[in-house]
C-alpha cells in the first residue's frame, strides 16, 4: 500500500510541477556532498550513494509512545543480542512506563543480565552549577556500570559543546528482521514521558515558572527497521571506537581515579551485516561533528561533519509549497538566510514553524534566546508577508507546552526527525544525528499526525485505532486522511493553523468565557528588552548559545 501511495502522489506532484526534482539524489546528499571521506558510514552503500533503501520508518509522537515501544524491545532482548544507546541527558530512575521496575537503569541492567551486550555513550555534561546535569549523567553511568553495563561518559567536544545525539539500536542474534533503531530528540530523562494530553511527565524536573514542576513536553522519535539500522549502529561504533580519551581535562582524570571509573571502552562484538529490507522508505543519516582541532580530532571526522546543515540546504532548495518545522530553537540570521532565498524565489512557498512559547531559561539567557528567535523569524515575515507563521503550544488547561521536537517536512516529500535544532550550534558545533526519510506518504502522514494533535483532532480517532503504544503511535493512513481532510493540501493546513490560533486568542482575550475552542496553537508574543540587556544578550547568543564549530576556512567563506 505504501509503495502504491508513493507512486500515486509522485505522479500528482509531477503533474503540478513538471520541473520538480524527483530522484533520491535530487533530495539527498551524495557521498561526495557529505564531505567526510573518513567515515565508514556510507561504505556499504556503494558508489556515491549515501542513503539506505528498503526501510520502514514510523514516527512516535511524544515521549510516552516512544518509551512504550522502547520498553517492549528492551524487555525481549536476550543472549547474543546487542543494545547500544546514546544520551545527552539521562536519569537512572526515569521510568519507561507507569510501572515500578521500568526505570532506565533497571531495564538496561536486566537486559545485560539476560545475556545481551549493552553499551552506552552518555555526554559527560557541564556542571550543574551552570544549569546542566553532570551529576545525573554521572550517576546513570555509575549505576549502569554497577549492573555490568559498560558506559562511557564522553566529553570529546569543543569548549562549551555537547554530544547531543539521542538514539538506541537493538540488534537481534539470529533474527535480523527484528532489528530496530530509534532516532530523534528524546532523552532517557525526566520530563520526557508525556503524551498527547500534555499534562507532563509524573517524574518532572522544574524548568521555568511558565512550565511548572512537570513541564508539558512535546517531542518526536522515529522507529527505523531495515538496512538503515546498520547505519545507525555504525554511528555508535565510530564514537565508541575512537581511541582518544573520553576527556582531556586533568581534574576529570583525578575524579575518575578517585571513583574507580574505568574510562577505556570495552570492545564491541563484530558488527553484523545489515538487516533485510523491511519497507519502502529511503533513509539518510545526517550528522554534525565539530572540528575539534589538532591532536583532538575524531578519526572518523577529522575536519568535523556538517551533513545536517548540508542536507537541509539541499532539500530546502527544492521547496515549492510548504516547509513545516517543529523545533526547540529557530534561531539567528544563518537560519533565516536559507529560507529567505527560497521564499523570494517561490511565491507559493509557505513556512510554518512551531516552537516553544517561552524559553526554558530565565534572565539574560532568556533575552538571548528571544533575540535569536527574532533574528530568524522577523526578517522572514518581512520577506514573505502572509506566508510565514510561527506558533507555540499550550495544553487544554492553558499551560504552555515545551516544544522539544526536531522535525521538518518539506513539500510532503522529505522529512527529518533527529536531535538537531535550527541553529548554528546544531549545524556546526555539537554532535547531532538526524534521520531524513524520502517518501511522500510518510512525510505527508507525519505532517498530518502532528497537526491532528495541535488542532485537537485526535479525540475523533477511536482508542482501538491507536495501537498498543498509545496516542503517539502511527495512525492508519486512511483514518488520518478522514480526520484531517481539510488539511491535506499544505496551504490549507497553513490556513487552519492560523484560524485555530485566532479563535483561541479571542477566547483568552475575552476572559475565557464559554467553552474553550479546540486547538492548542498560540501566536508568539513579541519580546522586548532594554538596549543594554539586548547588547549583552547578543554577545551571549553568539558566543555561548549559538557558537560556530566550523573550521576557520569554511567560516571565512560562509560555507558548511
Amino acid at each position: 500500500m505504501r509503495q502504491e501511495q508513493f507512486e500515486d502522489e509522485s505522479e500528482r506532484a509531477r503533474a503540478l510541477d513538471p520541473q520538480r526534482p524527483d530522484e533520491p539524489r535530487d533530495w539527498l546528499l551524495t557521498r561526495e556532498e557529505r564531505d567526510n571521506p573518513h567515515t565508514r558510514l556510507d561504505e556499504r552503500h556503494g558508489g556515491d550513494v549515501a542513503w539506505s533503501t528498503g526501510n520502514l520508518a514510523e514516527p512516535l509522537i511524544d515521549g510516552a509512545s516512544y518509551f512504550a515501544a522502547l520498553l517492549e524491545e528492551l524487555r525481549t532482548v536476550g543472549h547474543g543480542d546487542v543494545v547500544l544507546f546514546t544520551d545527552w541527558q539521562g536519569d537512572a530512575g526515569q521510568r519507561l512506563s507507569e510501572e515500578a521496575g521500568t526505570e532506565v537503569v533497571t531495564v538496561l541492567g536486566e537486559a545485560q543480565d539476560r545475556g545481551a551486550e549493552v553499551r552506552g555513550l552518555v555526554w559527560r555534561s557541564h556542571t550543574d552549577q551552570v544549569g546542566f546535569f553532570a551529576e545525573a549523567n554521572r550517576h546513570l553511568g555509575e549505576q549502569l556500570r554497577r549492573r555490568g553495563v559498560p558506559v562511557m561518559l564522553d566529553m570529546r567536544v569543543k569548549p562549551g559543546g555537547a554530544h547531543h545525539q539521542k538514539f538506541v539500536v537493538v540488534r537481534r542474534a539470529g533474527a535480523p528482521e527484528r532489528d530496530v533503531a530509534f532516532v530523534g530528540g528524546i532523552d532517557l530523562a525526566h520530563n520526557r514521558r508525556d503524551d498527547q494530553d500534555h499534562d507532563g511527565d509524573p517524574q518532572g524536573r522544574p524548568t521555568t515558572e511558565e512550565y511548572g514542576e512537570h513541564a508539558p513536553w512535546h517531542d518526536v522519535q522515529v522507529r527505523l527497521r531495515g538496512p538503515v539500522v546498520h547505519d545507525v549502529e555504525t554511528v555508535f561504533r565510530e564514537r565508541w571506537e575512537d581511541p582518544s580519551p573520553p576527556s582531556v581535562a586533568p581534574w576529570r582524570h583525578v575524579t575518575d581515579r578517585v571513583r574507580d571509573v574505568d574510562t577505556s571502552p570495552v570492545p564491541l562484538s563484530p558488527q553484523l551485516p545489515a538487516p533485510p529490507p523491511a519497507g519502502p522508505h529511503t533513509v539518510q543519516l545526517l550528522r554534525t561533528y565539530p572540528a575539534l582541532g589538532a591532536g583532538r580530532a575524531h578519526p572518523f571526522a577529522p575536519r568535523g561533519e556538517r551533513s545536517v546543515a548540508r542536507g537541509y540546504r539541499k532539500a530546502l532548495a527544492n521547496a515549492r509549497e510548504l516547509v513545516y518545522i517543529e523545533d526547540q530553537y529557530f534561531w539567528d540570521r544563518d537560519v533565516a538566510a536559507v529560507f529567505a532565498e527560497q521564499l523570494r524565489a517561490n511565491p507559493r512557498l509557505h513556512l510554518l514553524v512551531v516552537i516553544p512559547l517561552h524559553p526554558d531559561k530565565d534572565g539574560l539567557n532568556r533575552v538571548a534566546q528571544h533575540l535569536g528567535r527574532d533574528r530568524a523569524i522577523n526578517p522572514l515575515m518581512r520577506v514573505a508577508p502572509g506566508r510565514v507563521a510561527a506558533y507555540g503550544l499550550e495544553n487544554p488547561s492553558g499551560r504552555p507546552v515545551y516544544v522539544h521536537a526536531k522535525v521538518t517536512v518539506v513539500d510532503d516529500t522529505w522529512a527529518t526527525t533527529g536531535s538537531d535544532n535550527f541553529n548554528r550550534r546544531s549545524w556546526t558545533h555539537d554532535a547531532e544525528l538526524t534521520a531524513a526519510v524520502l517518501d511522500r506518504g510518510y512525510a505527508r502522514d507525519l505532517r498530518l499526525r502532528l497537526a491532528a494533535e495541535h488542532l485537537d483532532r485526535l479525540g475523533d480517532v477511536g482508542t482501538d485505532e491507536l495501537g498498543d503504544e498509545g496516542s503517539g503511535a502511527p495512525l492508519p493512513a486512511s483514518r488520518l486522511v478522514d480526520v484531517m481532510a481539510d488539511c491535506l493540501e499544505p496551504h490549507d493546513m497553513f490556513a487552519r493553523y492560523g484560524e485555530s490560533a485566532d479563535r483561541l486568542e479571542a477566547w483568552h482575550r475575552g476572559g475565557r468565557q464559554g467553552p474553550r475552542p479546540a486547538g492548542r496553537l498560540r501566536r508568539l508574543e513579541t519580546a522586548t528588552a532594554s538596549s543594554w540587556r539586548t547588547f549583552v544578550a547578543s554577545a551571549l547568543l553568539d558566543q555561548v548559545h549559538n557558537p560556530d564549530g566550523r573550521p576557520r576556512d569554511l567560516r571565512r567563506r560562509g560555507e558548511y
